[in-house]
């Protein structure tokens, strides 16, 4: 296995480093901005990153400094362009990404629908790739952008595929938060082997999500969005077998890079 392939094992837990408490909260407050949530006041930050007030100005201070953060005209702070060569950079080292997109461009062309590749972190799935198709109405689902696991069809997917452990943690929380029927869902997808969302997340989109099989590496799936009124019920379970070729050929793809 290469040390790129090594680097996206995340069958063993990160172990928490000794003596970096402050440099870690540093970085929780960094990472708690998303397309979602783009802007927040000191108090907000505060309370999401479990620090007094005080203290997260000194983490603020320290952000603006190195031009990571900026005030808005109403006392609210957002992140800077200058997180984008970072973004960047981590688009360019991301394997699966670059190893997947010769079968995402085939499957967008196969099936005439936007095809997408997600990943899992933390409590989100995101969006690592996209390949649009050239037909009208396309969706624009952008690198980078995010979804809350266990919402949509690559939210619950990705869901589906974590240990047992692990996915009825995270589950506990998501079903207080969106009602009991995400259990189902979930559940429904484990079995399937792919999840479905209807306008779920974007108003008149239908979208499958079929899970990209793994040894080891990251939970990734393959999604395909497309506008519900195009896509009928024949397509609709015809492309669910069609990504999940393609997700199999990603596999082949990154086991033969991992030897």
């Amino acid at each position: 296995m290469t040390p790129a392939a090594r680097s996206l094992d995340t069958t063993a837990p990160p172990k928490r480093t000794p003596g970096a408490s402050s440099s870690r909260k540093v970085l929780q407050l960094l990472l708690s901005f998303s397309e979602r949530r783009w802007d927040a006041s000191v108090a907000e930050l505060a309370a999401r990153i479990g620090t007094p007030v005080a203290t997260t100005y000194r983490y603020v201070a320290l952000l603006k400094e190195l031009q990571l953060l900026e005030e808005g005209k109403t006392g609210r702070y957002h992140v800077t362009s200058q997180v984008m060569p970072l973004a960047r950079a981590a688009q360019l080292a991301n394997d699966l990404a670059r190893l997947a997109r010769p079968a995402m461009e085939e499957a967008a062309r196969d099936l005439g629908e936007t095809v997408l590749l997600f990943q899992h972190f933390g409590d989100s799935a995101v969006c690592a790739d996209r390949v649009e198709c050239e037909r009208a109405m396309r969706f624009t689902f952008q690198p980078g952008h995010s979804v809350p696991l266990g919402a949509g069809a690559s939210g619950k997917m990705l869901l589906a595929m974590l240990p047992e452990g692990e996915r009825e943690r995270r589950l506990s929380s998501i079903v207080q938060r969106r009602g009991p029927s995400v259990r189902e869902e979930v559940k429904r997808a484990g079995a399937n082997r792919y999840a479905v969302s209807w306008g779920e997340l974007d108003e008149g989109v239908w979208s499958c999500s079929v899970p990209i099989p793994s040894t080891g590496h990251r939970p990734a799936v393959l999604t395909l969005a497309a506008p519900a009124t195009r896509i009928s019920d024949d397509a609709k379970r015809a492309a669910i077998v069609t990504l999940q070729s393609y997700a199999s050929r990603i596999h082949r793809a990154v086991s033969s890079f991992s030897l």
